[in-house]
């Protein structure tokens, strides 16, 4: 599952590992150690090719430090390509609902009132966000077309209705899985 910081990853994530059975992994949990130190490169990849190496999972993240390990076992990417209007309004209710309430998100580690007054993106998840967006769009949108990328089937969800219709239609799937075979649902366009 990839997207722009704010785009909903990791709440799509959640319910989608949940709708199949299988667990998840995010990948901000794993990097992001006590005091936002960053988790040394070869013991990030270690821990998400072991994890990688399961049956089934759902991992969000844009680490291109990991890509490749992930992308390797996996048969779909869900990209969340939602427009920047809606991921900004999106990352900045989260923050603040994050700061306000003092919410802990890994490893001790919770987002700072620095997130608003900064606009330098090493800095501030809204500021990276809002500079990240265009790039992301690029990089997803080659790496979509990419002859590397061939065994991959991509779902690219633009907007919140299509996230909702992704989700029924796992949710449907998931209860005729006894019948036929688990596959990740398909989006519409």
């Amino acid at each position: 599952m990839v997207g722009t910081a704010g785009s909903g990853k990791s709440t799509l994530a959640r319910e989608l590992a949940e709708i199949l059975g299988v667990p998840r992994l995010e990948l901000d949990a794993v990097y992001h150690q006590p005091g936002w130190a960053p988790l040394p490169t070869d013991e990030f990849r270690r821990i998400v090719a072991a994890r990688a190496a399961g049956d089934g999972w759902v991992i969000d993240g844009n680490y291109g430090r990991v890509r490749d390990l992930v992308w390797a076992r996996a048969d779909t990417v869900i990209w969340l390509d939602l427009p920047k209007r809606t991921v900004m309004r999106q990352v900045v209710c989260r923050t603040l609902r994050r700061v306000a309430l003092r919410r802990e998100l890994w490893n001790g580690n919770r987002e700072r009132w620095q997130n608003f007054f900064t606009w330098n993106p090493e800095q501030s998840v809204i500021s990276w966000a809002w500079h990240k967006h265009a790039p992301d769009r690029a990089k997803y949108a080659a790496a979509a077309a990419s002859p590397a990328s061939a065994h991959l089937r991509f779902i690219r969800l633009t907007s919140r209705r299509d996230v909702a219709r992704f989700l029924a239609e796992a949710r449907s799937e998931a209860g005729a899985a006894e019948v036929r075979p688990r596959r990740a649902p398909r989006a519409r366009r």
